[in-house]
Order: C-alpha cells, then structure tokens, then sequence
C-alpha cells in the first residue's frame, strides 16, 4: 500500500503540473502575446541603460567608485567578447561611476518606463481595465530601481570568482556556469517576486507570487546563460543589413530581449493562476 502510495506520488504531481500548463495555456489564449512582449522590448530599449546606470552609480556611493569599477573590471573580463560586450561594460561603469546626482536624477525618469510597459501587458493578461496606467507602472517600480544596487551587487561580487573558472577548462568553466545560474536565478526571483506583485495588478497571493518567480527565473536565468554564450559565437550580424554590424548587434539584442519576455509574460498567468487556486487574502492585505 505504502509502495503504492510513493509510486502515486510522482504521477499525481506530473498530472497537477499538466493541469496547470493547460490553465496558463487557457489564460494566455485570446491574447497576442508577441506583440505584447514586443511591447514590453520596446520599453526596455528606452529603460534598461539608464536603470543599468543608475544602479551602478549607487553601488558606487555604497562601496566607492575604485571598488567598483574593479568590479566593472572583472565582469567585463567574465564575458565572451561578442558584440563588444567587454567594452560596452567596462564604458558603462565608467560613466556611471562619474555621473552627479542630477544626471542619476535625469536617468531614473526613462528607467521607469520598463514599469510602465510591463503594467500596461499585465492589465491585459489580468483581463483588467484601469486608468493611468503608465503612471501606475511608473511609480511601482521605483522601489525596484532603488532596490537595484542590492540586486546588482551579487551578481558583481561573484564575477571575479567566474572570470578565474572561465579562464580554465573543464570542470572549472562548468563549475562557472552553475555558480553563474546560481546567483542569477536567486537574484531574478527576488526581482520577479516584487514585478508579479507590485508592478502587475492582479496582486496574486505571495506564496503563488514566489513560486511563479522562482519557476520562472530558473527559465530567464538558463536564458541568460544563453545569451553570454551567443557571445562567444563568431557571427556576422551586419550580413542581413548591408554589412551595418551596429543595426544587427542591436537587433540581435532586442530579439533576445523579446524571448525573454515572452518568458516573463508567461510566467505572470502562471502567478495569477496559483493565486487562483490559494484562499483569498482578507481585504487590505498585502
């Protein structure tokens, strides 16, 4: 009887995990979630450098502008040199380091964008209708711009251990990789557990809010190991565009950062649908 009952186990499991990829599959359906996550990429595009800024020069307030650019340092040295991603880092910590308070100021207004687009296919995907929306995605997420050098700063303090495994072979350079997915997966579910939450509007119960996060940045963390390795393939990118490699290095990019989103996107119904199946919390709950 008890064999019987451990054999059942995995199988009730994989059939409530059926169960629950057709509900997200149902909950998706009637919505054109290409152009929504094409919607959200466009966002990004204005929000990720000046959010990449800014976070960078509050680490540099935290831990001083030498530390940091060392830090700098060390993840531009972890990464393939594909789409000069080396020197894009490493001109990136350069100018945020020496950004003043009113240029950091001016840069966090384009970097709320990314919370505008990301309420705006929410609401749609939450089956809601609401009024401002671009202001209430806007103002969500300054708690996550804030937040952003605490977020950043794992993912920088580990890159000095990954530029020594990838420098080796072999076990060395796999063990760099799953101390790379490690830190990203912990960092992005912590991320989406506040962008499920806080940016989205269906407000689903924390602990479904948790799981969708974590299920959902192994998926964007495997995603963005991925892409590091895209870096490091010889690829002529300019070919499609007349030999403009910037025109295609950009395209490259924005195409993988509509991937990823069609990923989060998903991973937000999956949220509201756990949330569905959890006893609703009392009014004026968080």
């Amino acid at each position: 009887m008890d064999a019987v009952g451990v054999e059942g186990a995995p199988a009730r499991v994989a059939r409530q995990a059926v169960a629950l990829g057709r509900e997200v599959a149902d909950g998706l359906r009637g919505h054109d979630l290409a152009l929504m996550s094409a919607g959200v990429t466009y966002y990004a595009a204005i929000a990720l450098v000046p959010g990449v800024l800014v976070a960078i020069s509050l680490i540099s307030v935290l831990l001083g502008e030498p530390r940091t650019r060392e830090l700098g340092g060390s993840l531009a040295e972890a990464l393939p040199v594909g789409l000069g991603a080396p020197a894009v880092v490493d001109t990136a910590f350069q100018a945020a380091t020496t950004m003043s308070p009113l240029v950091v100021a001016g840069a966090a207004l384009p970097a709320t964008f990314y919370g505008e687009g990301l309420r705006r296919a929410f609401v749609r995907l939450a089956g809601q209708r609401e009024d401002l929306v671009g202001w209430r995605g806007r103002l969500s997420v300054l708690p996550l711009l804030a937040a952003a050098p605490v977020l950043l700063l794992p993912v920088l303090l580990v890159t000095p251990v990954l530029a020594r495994l990838f420098a080796d072979s072999g076990l060395s350079a796999a063990l760099g990789v799953v101390v790379a997915f490690t830190v990203d997966w912990l960092v992005l579910t912590a991320t989406l557990t506040f962008v499920y939450r806080v940016v989205g509007p269906g407000r689903p119960a924390w602990p479904a809010t948790l799981c969708a996060a974590g299920t959902t940045g192994s998926f964007v963390a495997g995603f963005v190991q991925g892409f590091v390795l895209f870096l490091s393939f010889t690829l002529d990118l300019g070919a499609p565009f007349g030999g403009f490699y910037p025109v295609g290095a950009a395209v490259a990019v924005g195409f993988w950062l509509f991937l990823l989103h069609l990923i989060v996107l998903t991973g937000y119904v999956l949220a509201l649908r756990l949330g569905a199946k959890m006893p609703q919390p009392r009014p004026g709950a968080r």
